[in-house]
Order: structure tokens, then C-alpha cells, then sequence
């Protein structure tokens, strides 16, 4: 790696000119232009058995994606059998005959990264991005669950994955307005429709899977010739093909699946209900089905609907939540499907807004725009924004949205894998008149509205013996919560077995009796960081990344949640929303216009320590991006209009944090932690206090942001296909003459005395919850800056990852939970310790037993072991070859290195101080920092059934009422 050069530099009045020329009238891009950008070259061949293989070389970096897709989902699953296709999913990961154990086991010997398996309708997928080095073990392991899998069912792995999946179910169901899909699907689709029914399925139904049941579906769904494999990476059509014949070739053909072709639901009448939910606010539904995604139909259909309520600029946003305000939040959106899709709008109502007018209102909307449509303009910005994305998303090879995937989904969806040049090519070429004409085609047909009100919802339907869902309705894989490990939502059931002897024995073209472990892997070539200063100070960081004509850039203050006045929390959230609601020359939609026709994205977020302007910038734009961004920062407008609207937007977040568990534990703990005199001690989702938020002024908001936002505690770092030479020009023009204040600085004090730590628990009663949610957490004698990777790497072992000794215990041996987690959050100072698990309610009590018996025996005379030490160790060497694929991912890292004063190649570093690890390293790390008897635990559950329990542990416990919400009597 070369050595950065530091400049400052000096910009002459030619150069500054150049700089400022493009200014907010610089013309975007037409979309047909960026359109040709998007193109992703592969080629594609079948095994004899009937695989379809599709290749995609992408040099960029030395990794593959591996990624297999299934014809499965929870549309095959017949009536008794709801949820199998998802359950099966989990079995997937359980191990096969000839890689036993937890498939995680060997992801981690690869240096596995984006992996996940998900399910939903139409689909089960599995994927993951390896090094180079490992991907044959990760096609080892890919065929052997394909190809042999039925002798490494067990009835004790069924038992315990229908645990998992129900606690599953339960998890998504304990949110707020988490059985909304299961009315919806039944407003919408008759229960023998194939979409008649959600994916995470019945309780009783998973409580019935027999193995039979599981064998069965897996020699139904699981051969060859039902699923599709895609290689995108650093291999190319002639390394790749004899590969997959080595490891594919000889499983045997599967039974053909029958083709469904199932009519589209119509109602045949409009359908109201109405439903209470621990929410806010009132959420107003309007639901139709509409044709599948293959449709030509479907993408007017999609524009229409990002129209109405997908873009910043959307039709209900400028009218209901900024003009009328009589709502906080709207959404409109198409869900795509192949036989049938959803099209979908929701209003969340103003609080104390009259609801019955507001639907009205809402309806009367609809009406208006269903008959006339969209703008040109309105169009374009669609079109603009979509295609703009596109770009961004070809940086990623793998993973939930990468090239892998819009290959696999054109192939399995459309029987095209470049399915994708279609879709964008009907974008450019899309009109209002075609948008109008479909929305009066399929939206005049009758709607199915659904009103979520506050209030307490109906006694939770439990068939599974400690909380369980209803049995209908829908799940797609975004209900899921991913942790460390996938979300796990398959069906998988080819038909790989159905000659009934390929699983008995190994295959004929490769020797399955020892895993292939990776090879060598190079050492991390992190990009070239350089460094320069504008003429006011600020400091600027840049790294070149040229995979897409995309250029990244935030500009980081040193402030935060923790900058917050301790007699004004909330202070920071408001000033930051309010950032992107107009600036002194652009009014809020006038911004969020100019934002969709460049395709460009700028974001304001904060953590404890800094506060964060981003900006995601086509390269052709940059110029006019640059320009919105510096107007954000500089000029905000600080609206009197605008911050009363979002100051009830904020209350209304308030609110809906003290509805969600996880909302109302991250509220309550670091208080408990920091002691409120501390920097840190205040809410981790930093809403601050409603009291403080309902009072504060316009000029209190300005006077915050001319203390915290200027350049003097500014840092500005760049990403992208550009250089830093061109870069400097532009980013001397809009900020380097950027003057001081003059303020005197205020400093965060972090003198505060922190809480000595204690044993006790804090139980958050929120009756009729389908799960507890337990948080626990110390506060450790370590700072951010300091040199804390041997314990993050010990943490792996005790409860960072998935393959972790809690997550494992609760999760795969006793079926208490869907996932759990230990972290050594990492602010710049004061480090805590936090422990995360959501579990069912009969176990709570033995689940915070469990994970405390789990931490005295890392910290006793059970440390770390031989096998997690290499596991460990060489995994996460491994994973640093796909840590930084993306710009993103780049961008995090400078950030971080200078938030805690690391040199800017520290990621270069990694590989060999993993390599100088030992147990004795890791052990001492754990056990000087980590304290079971100091945490303090707030567990947010139906005190009525867990404290009993509780009792049990022998801690001081002390009982608290969850914070009123909307409806509460």
C-alpha cells in the first residue's frame, strides 16, 4: 500500500470557478443514459441432471458468490403442512451426511461474509460470499445438503428447529403492527390460494412437521433440475464448469414440480376491518392484489406506486405529512410476485388527528390520483432514482441485493437472467398515460382496507405452548430479524432424492470424506487512503473506488446523541431531521426533488459520538449533489412549518419506541448504565426526552447547530469513482470557505462518575408480550480508542456470533430463542458490554440463567478451546477478503479509524494480529473486562408470567409499567 500524501491546499480562482459552474442548474443525467451503465455479462450452461448454472466474472476483488435458488416457497406448502417450506430452510443449516454439524461450522473455516438462507412465496435461497480460496468448499457444501441430506435429518434437529421457527414467529409477532400480514393475506386471498397462507406459517401446523413430513418435502422440492446456481465473482465460465460437474454432476435428476398458475384474486367487494394494536398511532391500509411481476402491467403499477408514496416528494407525503399534517408518516409500494403482487398504501396518522376524516381524505386521494395519474416530472424522478440504484447495487456480487441475486431472480422469475435490462428499459420508456391507465385498470376494482387503532390487542392465540400466532396470514422474509446468522425463511423440498439412493452413499465424481478447507488467501489490499486539508481546516479523506460510476461522501461533526444538552435530550434527533426538511434555498419538497431528479441520495444520522451527513452521488451528478449537500449543511432553513411537523413526528417516534420492546429496552438501560449525568447515559435511539422534544425553539435548534455543526469539529471523507485531485476543486469551493462562528467550543464532559456495577433486574411490564426481551449490560474500564480486538475476537466465542457458545446453547440446543447477541459496543469513550436475547416467556427466567452460567464458565475454568480458537482466528482472517467489497463498507472503515486515532491502512493490520492470537490472549481480555455479577438487566416482558421466575436468580428485582402508549386507559 502507498504511503497517503498529506497537502494543504491552496485553489486558484480558475480552478474555484470550474468548481462553482455546475451549481443547482447543472441538467441530472437522462435516465436512458444511466440506464445503459446497468449491465451485469454472464454466461450460463446446464448439467446434465438439469442444474442451470449462471456464471458472472467481476474482478474487483478476490471472492465469489455463491448463491442457490430454489423453486420452492411457501405457495407449494398444501393444506396441514403451512410454514414447512421455512422450517425446512432451518433444517438446511443443520448439517448433511457428509458435512455434519452446523453448516456455519464450515462458512466460518471458508471466511464466509453475506451469507444468509431466506424463503418466501415463490422461492428458498441460499447464499454466500467466499474467498477465492474457499469456493470449493463452499460447492462441497452446497451439493452435499442438495445431493445428501436425508440420512442427516433427525428427529432431535426437527424438534429443535420447530422451536427456533416458532420463536421466530413469536418475535415478529411481538412488534408493533406484527399481525398485520396475517389479516392482510386474509382480507386479500382465499386460504386455498396458493399465497392463501404466510410463509412463517401455523403454530399448530409446525408443531405437527413429523420427519417423514421433512424427508418428503426434501426429495419433492430439493433436486437439480428445480434450482438454479449462480457463481459472481473472480472466476470465470471455464473454471467454473468443471467445478460444478465435480461436485454437482452426479446427483441424481429430482421428479418434475408441477408448473401452478393460480388465478388473481378479486374481491368482490370492498372489505373494512379494524384491529387494536400496542401502536402510537392510528395506521390506515389500503391493499388490492394486482398482476404478478412479469406483467406488463406491474411496472407502470410500481411507478404509479412510488409515485403515490415511495419517493421523499411522494403525492401523500406533500399532502397529508407536510401541507394538511395530518399524518407522520406514509407509504405506498408494489410487493412483486409472480403470481399475483400486492399493491399497498398506509397512512400512520397524526395523533389526535380525527381518524375518520383523515381516511377520508386519504380515499379521496387515492380517487384523484388513480384518474389522472402521475407528472412527466413525477416520472422521470421515479425512473431516475430507480436506475440510480441499480448502479449502486452492481458494486456487490453477493448478499441480499447483489449481481448474484438479480440473476438468479430474473432466471427463476422470468426464465431470463438479464431480466433486469427489460424491467429498466419500461422504466425509461414509462409515461404517465401508462401509469394511469393500469392504476384505473386494477386499482378501481374493490380495496381492502384495514385500520390499525391503539388500544390492547386480543388475547394472543397460543398453540404452541408458550405463544404462538395466528395461523394465517403472510411472512415474508423481512418480518425476520437477522442477527449473526440467516433468515432462515425456505421451503426447501427438491427433488434430489428422488432415486432414493444418491444420499447413501458418495457420489461418484468426488471424494466426500474430507472437507476441502480454503487455501491461501492474500493479504488484504485495503484502497489507498489520501489525505488533505482545505483552507478553513477541515480535513479530508479519500479513497478511489471505480466498480461503479458512484461517489460516496460524509461529512462527519463531532457531536452525536451525546452532545445533547442534558436538559434538552432529543435536541440533536430534532436538528437533524430537520436538516432534510429544506434548506435557505429550497423548500422540503423542493429538496427532496432536486435530490430524485440527480439520483442522488443525502442522509443525516448520529451515534453517541458524531453526527453524520451523507451522500450516495451518481458520478455524472456530483456537481449539483455537492451543491444540495454543502446547502443542507451551511443553510438549513430550520422551518417554523416544518419543525412543528417534525417535531410531532419525533413524539410520535417516542412513542412508538415505548410500543416496541427492543424500542423501550434501549431507553431504559443506558440510564441505568452511565448514571444521567453522563454524556452516555441517554436513550441509544436518541429521540431524547418527549417533554424536552414538545418545547424546543427554533432558535434553541439553530443555536445547537451552530455550535456542533461547523467546521471546526468537521471531517470530510470520500469514496468513489473520481480522484482526489478533481475532488479537492469541488469540495474547496462549497466548504473550505466555510467560516468559523466564532462560538466559543463546548466540550462533552466526560468526568461524570459512572454507577458501580450491580445485579439487579429492571422488568418492563408489557402484558399479553409473546416473547421477553432481555438486555443486559456493564459498563467495562476501557475506552473506544483503546486496543479492544482481542476481546471483540473473545466475544466472538462467548456470544458475538452465530456459532457463539450463548447463541448456540439458547438457540440450537435448547429452542429458546431465534438468535441472541454480545457486543462490546464501541462509542470513542466509556465501552459497555451488552447482552441481547429475545426469548420465549416460559423461559425467561432459565435463559438469563443460562447466558449468566455461559459467561462464568468463559471467565472460569472454561475458556476459550483449541477448536474456537482456530475457528476463530482463521475465520475472521479469512472474511477480510469480502469485509470491503463495497464502498460503504470503505467509507465505515476510514471513519472509524479516525474516530479512534488508527493509522489509515489498520484494516491491513487485521489478518496478522489475528494470526497472534492465542487462548491465553483471549482469555485474559474476557476475564479482565467481563463481570456477570455487575450487569444490569432490563428484560421487557408480561411481568404477570416471568417474575416468578425471575426470583428464582436471586437478584434484586424492581417492577416498572412500559411508558404509556396511545390507547392506554
Amino acid at each position: 500500500m502507498l504511503k497517503p500524501f498529506r497537502s494543504l491546499i491552496a485553489v486558484s480562482s480558475l480552478a474555484l470557478a470550474v468548481a462553482l459552474a455546475p451549481a443547482h442548474a447543472q441538467q441530472a443525467a437522462p435516465v436512458a443514459d444511466l440506464v445503459k451503465t446497468v449491465n451485469i455479462p454472464y454466461q450460463q450452461f446446464t448439467l446434465s441432471n438439469g442444474l442451470t448454472v449462471i456464471v458472472h466474472e467481476d474482478r474487483k476483488a478476490p471472492i465469489v458468490a455463491v448463491s442457490i435458488w430454489y423453486d420452492v416457497g411457501s405457495k407449494h406448502e398444501p393444506k396441514g403442512k403451512t410454514g414447512y417450506a421455512h422450517l425446512f430452510e432451518h433444517i438446511m443449516f443443520n448439517g448433511s451426511e457428509n458435512a455434519q454439524g452446523d453448516y456455519f461450522e464450515y462458512l466460518k473455516k471458508l471466511g464466509a461474509t453475506d451469507f444468509n438462507g431466506t424463503t418466501w412465496f415463490d422461492r428458498t435461497n441460499y447464499f454466500q460470499t467466499v474467498p477465492k480460496a474457499g469456493l470449493e468448499g463452499a460447492l462441497f457444501l452446497e451439493s452435499d445438503r442438495m445431493g445428501h441430506l436425508l440420512n442427516g435429518i433427525t428427529q432431535d434437529k426437527l424438534t429443535n428447529q420447530i422451536g427456533v421457527v416458532q420463536n421466530e414467529k413469536r418475535q415478529g409477532d411481538n412488534q408493533p403492527y406484527g399481525l398485520v400480514e396475517y389479516k392482510q393475506i386474509e382480507m386479500l386471498t382465499p386460504p386455498e390460494h396458493p399465497y392463501g397462507h404466510s410463509t412463517i406459517g401455523s403454530m399448530a401446523d409446525l408443531e405437527a412437521a413429523s420427519l417423514d413430513d421433512m424427508k418428503k418435502w426434501f426429495t419433492d422440492h430439493y433436486g437439480p433440475n428445480n434450482a438454479i446456481l449462480v457463481l459472481a465473482g473472480d472466476i470465470n465460465v471455464a473454471e467454473a464448469k468443471p467445478l460444478v460437474e465435480k461436485y454437482f454432476g452426479d446427483i441424481a435428476k429430482g421428479p418434475e414440480v408441477a408448473r401452478l398458475n393460480p388465478p388473481l384474486p378479486t374481491l368482490d367487494a370492498e372489505k373494512v376491518a379494524v384491529m387494536k394494536d400496542k401502536v402510537p398511532t392510528a395506521r390506515l391500509y389500503r391493499f388490492w392484489t394486482v398482476p404478478g411481476l412479469n406483467d406488463p402491467d406491474f411496472a407502470a403499477l410500481d411507478v404509479g406506486a412510488t409515485v403515490l408514496g415511495g419517493l421523499a416528494s411522494s403525492r401523500l407525503d406533500n399532502i397529508l405529512v407536510r401541507d394538511e399534517q395530518t399524518a407522520v408518516a406514509v407509504t405506498a409500494s408494489a410487493q412483486p410476485f409472480v403470481h399475483g403482487s400486492v399493491f399497498e398504501a398506509y397512512v400512520d396518522v397524526k395523533p389526535g388527528a380525527d381518524i375518520d376524516a383523515v381516511s377520508k381524505r386519504f380515499d379521496a386521494i387515492l380517487a384523484d390520483f388513480i384518474a389522472n395519474g402521475p407528472t412527466a416530472d413525477e416520472v422521470q424522478r421515479v425512473a431516475t432514482r430507480e436506475a440510480a440504484g441499480r448502479i449502486t447495487g452492481l458494486e456487490q456480487v453477493g448478499g441480499f441485493t447483489g449481481k448474484a441475486v438479480t440473476l438468479a431472480e430474473g432466471a427463476l422469475y422470468s426464465d431470463d437472467p438479464a431480466f433486469y435490462k427489460k424491467q429498466l428499459d419500461m422504466l425509461a420508456a414509462m409515461t404517465p398515460e401508462k401509469v394511469t391507465a393500469a392504476m384505473k385498470k386494477w386499482l378501481t376494482r374493490p380495496v381492502a382496507k384495514l385500520h390499525v387503532l391503539p388500544g390492547e390487542r386480543d388475547a394472543y392465540a397460543d398453540d404452541a405452548g408458550g405463544g404462538a400466532g395466528q395461523a394465517t396470514g403472510s411472512g415474508p422474509a423481512m418480518r425476520t430479524g437477522v442477527l449473526a446468522a440467516p433468515a432462515f425463511y425456505s421451503s426447501m423440498a427438491d427433488d434430489a432424492m428422488a432415486a432414493g439412493s444418491a444420499s447413501k452413499q458418495p457420489l461418484a465424481a468426488v471424494d466426500r470424506s474430507t472437507f476441502p478447507e480454503a487455501g491461501s488467501v492474500p493479504d488484504l489490499d485495503f484502497p489507498d487512503v489520501e489525505e488533505a486539508t482545505l483552507s478553513n481546516g477541515i480535513k479530508v479523506r479519500f479513497a478511489k473506488r471505480t466498480a461503479v460510476p458512484v461517489v460516496r461522501v460524509a461529512v462527519s461533526f463531532d457531536a452525536g446523541f451525546a452532545s445533547d444538552p442534558k436538559d434538552a435530550l432529543g435536541t440533536n434527533s430534532l436538528m437533524i431531521a430537520l436538516l432534510q426538511e429544506g434548506t435557505q434555498k429550497l423548500n422540503s419538497v423542493q429538496l427532496a426533488e432536486a435530490q430524485e431528479r440527480l439520483g442522488t441520495n443525502i442522509s443525516a444520522s448520529s451515534d453517541l459520538d458524531r453526527t453524520i451527513v451523507s451522500m450516495s452521488a451518481m458520478k455524472p451528478n456530483l456537481g449539483a449533489s455537492l451543491d444540495l449537500l454543502a446547502d443542507v449543511i451551511r443553510m438549513p432553513a430550520f422551518d417554523a412549518k416544518e419543525l412543528e411537523r417534525v417535531r410531532v413526528q419525533q413524539l410520535t417516534r417516542i412513542q412508538a419506541e415505548n410500543t416496541q420492546p427492543q424500542g423501550i429496552a434501549l431507553r431504559n438501560l443506558p440510564p441505568l448504565l452511565y448514571g444521567t449525568s453522563h454524556p452516555y447515559g441517554v436513550p441509544l435511539t436518541g429521540t431524547g426526552d418527549p417533554a424536552v422534544v414538545s418545547k424546543l425553539t427554533r432558535d434553541q435548534i439553530a443555536a445547537y447547530h451552530s455550535q456542533w455543526m461547523r467546521p471546526e469539529r468537521a471531517s470530510i471523507f470520500v469514496v468513489g469513482d473520481t480522484t482526489l485531485k478533481d475532488m479537492l476543486p469541488m469540495l474547496e469551493a462549497r466548504f473550505g470557505k466555510w467560516p468559523s462562528n466564532r462560538m466559543a467550543l463546548m466540550q462533552k464532559d466526560f468526568s461524570a462518575a459512572i454507577p458501580e456495577g450491580q445485579g439487579r433486574i429492571i422488568l418492563i411490564d408489557r402484558p399479553n408480550s409473546p416473547q421477553s426481551l432481555i438486555l443486559a449490560g456493564q459498563v467495562l474500564k476501557a475506552k473506544g480508542t483503546d486496543d479492544l480486538l482481542a476481546l471483540e475476537t473473545a466475544n466472538d466465542i462467548l456470544g458475538g456470533d452465530f456459532l457463539s457458545r450463548i447463541n448456540m446453547d439458547l438457540r440450537e440446543t435448547k429452542g429458546w430463542s431465534y438468535g441472541t447477541r454480545t457486543l462490546i459496543q464501541r462509542p470513542k469513550n466509556d465501552v459497555p458490554f451488552l447482552a441481547f436475547a429475545p426469548v420465549q416467556t416460559n423461559q425467561t427466567g432459565p435463559s438469563v440463567a443460562a447466558i449468566i452460567e455461559q459467561m462464568n464458565g468463559f471467565i472460569g475454568d472454561k475458556g476459550v478451546t483449541p477448536e474456537e480458537l482456530d475457528r476463530t482466528v482463521k475465520g475472521n482472517s479469512l472474511e477480510l477478503a469480502g469485509t470491503y467489497e463495497r464502498s460503504s463498507s470503505v467509507l465505515s472503515q476510514m471513519q472509524s479509524d479516525a474516530l479512534y486515532g488508527r493509522p489509515t491502512n489498520y484494516a491491513e493490520s487485521l489478518a496478522a494480529q489475528y494470526r497472534g492470537m492465542d487462548a491465553e490472549k483471549l482469555n485474559a481480555a474476557m476475564r479482565g473486562a467481563l463481570n456477570p455479577k455487575a450487569l444490569t438487566w432490563v428484560i421487557v416482558g408480561d411481568a404477570a408470567k416471568v417474575e416468578e421466575q425471575l426470583k428464582a436468580l436471586n437478584m434484586p428485582i424492581e417492577v416498572r409499567r412500559a411508558a404509556p402508549a396511545a390507547g392506554d386507559k
